[in-house]
């Protein structure tokens, strides 16, 4: 029988974003799709590099606070490694705010989400309709937090959405935003979905699937 993959959830972090909750729904999706999934609600385990090394993929729902240096050293050293990270919305975009070798190595923090809950859709890039994360998945809408991420080159961005402008807005033309990206860093992969605000966004049946199919790349499952 062939082992599986495992992938540690470290969740915790800023309460508005439901941690634990949405850890209990992601953890038996992700055992579901096959992996070997533990949990923790410490960031004191990124500093112990050999029990990172006994994960595939760590999947980070961490939004704000503070990281220890040991323990960001730990996590920037894991991926090099190619251990793979992954997660959604601000608990990998939005975690960590003052840690700048973190969003060094993610490759877009979150700068805004100017409309607050709002209807939009996650467009799907001609890159990403090649990539198998986002392959077979056509355009979809959700309603939730519309984040505006600032991001660099280096990441292949999947999927997009439109900021547009709105009474008020101080920026004169619409934004497109990225939504989903991968980046590769050192040996170590690195997705990034920026929808799950709620527990509802969780769910839906798109999100759902790019997040199990982010994970699977970033593991190399």
């Amino acid at each position: 029988m062939t082992e599986k993959p495992k992938a540690l959830l470290v969740y915790g972090g800023w309460e508005g974003h439901s941690p634990r909750e949405s850890a209990d729904i992601m953890v038996p999706t992700l055992e579901e799709a096959g992996f070997d999934v533990s949990t923790e609600q410490s960031l004191e385990a990124y500093a112990d590099a050999d029990y990172l090394q006994q994960h595939a993929v760590i999947v980070q729902n961490w939004t704000m606070g503070e990281i220890l240096p040991d323990e960001l050293r730990g996590l920037i050293t894991a991926v090099r490694s190619g251990v793979g990270l992954a997660g959604w919305h601000g608990g990998i975009v939005d975690s960590f705010r003052m840690a700048t070798d973190y969003v060094h190595m993610i490759g877009g923090a979150f700068a805004a989400h100017p409309h607050d809950l709002v209807d939009y859709t996650v467009r799907v890039s001609a890159a990403g309709s090649a990539h198998p994360i986002m392959e077979g998945i056509e355009d979809f809408d959700v309603h939730s937090e519309q984040y505006w991420v600032l991001t660099d080159p280096l990441c292949q961005v999947l999927a997009t959405t439109e900021i547009p402008v709105r009474e008020g807005d101080p920026w004169e033309a619409s934004v497109e935003a990225p939504v989903v990206w991968t980046r590769q860093w050192g040996k170590g992969r690195i997705f990034v979905n920026t929808v799950g605000h709620t527990l509802g966004d969780l769910v839906l049946p798109q999100v759902q699937e790019v997040i199990v199919r982010g994970v699977r790349w970033a593991a190399r499952a």
